[in-house]
């Protein structure tokens, strides 16, 4: 899941980065209005955090832009105002929650996933594809009853490919989903980790097919077509 965050308290925003980061989420930060607004934009969030108080752009007006581009991306404010009347202002403006600082880390992430799962109604906790099975809110994985090793990059790659089986995704959508816009990705990356990917998936019978000039796509096991049908 990838999360915007943005805050203009550096020391601040790296605690949050480096909790949300441990938990399994891949985060940019953004350090000022402008910078957010165009990141959201032009990137693909699961989730915009907003401090109020940024330079450039208030965050209440990179909220409204969001919503004026009809982006329906969940955007949690994180302020230090406390008022009931600015609060329910942000809400009206489209805002999904509003949480007051000082917060405490675990009530952060308690929220950050609320507010994930209830963008994705129709997610369940566990998806099951041939023998391959994923705990999405334990960001586990495994083949039968063996766990699956895996670091956090290839958790978000498997997450991200598991939700779109049968689906093509473009290297860039990859790239999008699994790297920090300030992250340098070589032209190979993509490609190096799908292949480290296909052998781990190997002995679930689960393939990453390529579809050349356009992307991956995971298949959909034979048997569960069986099943289904």
């Amino acid at each position: 899941m990838h999360i915007l965050l943005a805050e203009d308290d550096a020391l601040l925003a790296d605690g949050l980065a480096r909790s949300l980061r441990q938990s399994g989420y891949l985060v940019d930060i953004a350090s000022d209005g402008a910078g957010a607004d165009r990141q959201l934009e032009n990137g693909t969030f699961d989730l915009a955090i907003l401090d109020l108080g940024l330079p450039f752009l208030d965050g209440s007006d990179v909220l409204q832009r969001l919503r004026n581009r009809k982006q329906a991306i969940p955007v949690l404010i994180l302020s230090a105002r406390i008022e009931l009347e600015e609060r329910v202002r942000l809400l009206n403006l489209g805002a999904d929650d509003y949480v007051v600082k000082p917060v405490a880390l675990e009530e952060l992430e308690a929220r950050v996933r609320a507010l994930i799962r209830r963008a994705q109604p129709n997610s369940e906790p566990l998806v099951v594809i041939g023998r391959l099975t994923l705990d999405l809110t334990g960001k586990r994985a495994w083949v039968d009853q063996h766990v699956l090793e895996l670091n956090a990059r290839e958790w978000a790659a498997l997450e991200f490919l598991a939700g779109r089986v049968n689906r093509i995704v473009s290297k860039e959508q990859i790239a999008q989903a699994l790297y920090s816009w300030d992250e340098e990705i070589t032209p190979n990356a993509i490609e190096k980790l799908i292949s480290r990917f296909r052998l781990k998936l190997e002995p679930a019978g689960i393939t990453i097919r390529t579809v050349r000039g356009l992307g991956y796509f995971l298949e959909k096991p034979v048997e569960d077509d069986r099943e289904t049908s």
